[in-house]
């Protein structure tokens, strides 16, 4: 256990800065095509570019549209944002001193259901709103589906292991 305990803290503490790197880059993103700052457009106002602060080197590039800047481009850039913070927080539980707890199940719950909904629901928004999915983005919502379904078994066993450790110490 010891090892388990080792190595989940250094992912959480890997996908916790990821966590806060993707939410920067998402409000970046917002205040750049908001206001105009650090915002270039391409080929005629067809494509536009949010450049790193501060200089005119490209850093994220799209179509110069709002259903895309909003459902291709936002929207999954923070949704992973709040994946990685999820993951992190299934890292948090697992390198607590007791490995069955309330905490842990919760976290467990909350990432199994957000890998089988969140992309599902972005990539109808996506085609409602935009009437394309990016490339790639369908099979990133099939990823998720398959880790949201690994999550749920291990949800349902950490629950199991809750309820068996409550019993045990209600027993003794």
């Amino acid at each position: 256990m010891k090892n388990v305990k080792i190595i989940s803290t250094i992912l959480f503490y890997i996908t916790r800065i990821i966590a806060i790197l993707y939410i920067l880059v998402t409000i970046y993103a917002l205040v750049s095509l908001v206001t105009g700052w650090s915002y270039i457009t391409r080929d005629n106002g067809e494509n536009f570019a949010v450049c790193y602060p501060f200089t005119e080197t490209r850093f994220l590039l799209g179509e110069n549209n709002w259903n895309y800047k909003i459902f291709e481009f936002l929207i999954p850039i923070g949704a992973y944002g709040i994946f990685f913070l999820l993951v992190s927080n299934v890292f948090n539980a697992f390198k607590q001193p007791k490995l069955f707890t309330e905490y842990g199940v919760k976290q467990l719950k909350w990432f199994c259901l957000a890998n089988i909904f969140v992309p599902l629901i972005i990539i109808l928004f996506a085609l409602i709103f935009t009437g394309n999915i990016e490339d790639g983005l369908e099979w990133a919502g099939v990823i998720h589906f398959f880790l949201g379904v690994f999550a749920y078994f291990l949800y349902a066993i950490f629950k199991q292991g809750f309820n068996l450790q409550n019993e045990q110490d209600l027993y003794i």
